[in-house]
């Protein structure tokens, strides 16, 4: 149970933890107005999401943001592993 509270505690002090997560769509590839951004690679069971999670504060809130078709728009909708995205988030 120990480990377990240490590892809350580093999540905390670190500024992984998002209060809100937003997929951007067609076009969405970034947010205006995030700042203290920082990006992070995530690997989850079902593969890799599109791109990595930008997170950073909007509005003096810590969101995480992910472009569903990735940077550029170089995912088709059919390829898009939305169990990644969802995992990730």
């Amino acid at each position: 149970m120990a480990a377990q509270k240490t590892k809350k505690s580093k999540r905390a002090k670190t500024g992984n933890k998002a209060t809100l997560g937003i997929i951007g769509g067609s076009g969405l590839y970034s947010m205006n107005g995030l700042t203290e951004t920082r990006e992070i690679r995530m690997k989850t069971p079902f593969g890799d999401p599109s791109d990595s999670i930008v997170l950073g504060t909007l509005e003096g809130k810590r969101v995480a943001f992910l472009a569903r078709h990735g940077r550029g728009h170089r995912i088709l909708p059919g390829e898009i592993n939305y169990r990644a995205y969802v995992y990730a988030m």
